[in-house]
């Protein structure tokens, strides 16, 4: 089987992405579980002092998460069959990612409980 890889973004260099990685769920309210394409669900900001510091603010509760370079950088691909032939197909290389935004600590709440 042939498998040809090309570059998508017909430049020198692909695009970066980077992966949000958070530890346990995130839960959306039933009323979107239909609709989830496109759904915002936070706001990711990075620190001014420090390019490595990122908060992330979702509903009433913040995480603070750090840039981590990846040991090996990864590609994201997108498969197009060829119609012609089934035996080959083709890879687009759509970006790579070399790095990740890590949020490892629980999230602090941004409102107090009242008594």
């Amino acid at each position: 089987m042939e498998i040809r890889v090309k570059c998508g973004c017909e430049k020198e260099e692909c695009s970066e992405w980077t992966i949000v990685e958070l530890q346990g769920v995130v839960e959306t309210q039933s009323s979107f579980q239909g609709s989830l394409h496109n759904l915002e669900i936070g706001r990711l900001c990075h620190s001014d002092s420090s390019q490595e510091t990122y908060t992330f603010t979702v509903g009433y509760h913040e995480l603070i998460g750090s840039k981590v370079t990846l040991k090996k950088p990864l590609l994201v691909l997108k498969k197009r069959k060829d119609d012609l032939s089934e035996k080959s197909s083709e890879l687009q290389v759509l970006g790579i990612i070399r790095t990740k935004i890590l949020f490892k600590t629980r999230p602090k709440p941004l409102i107090s409980a009242t008594n």
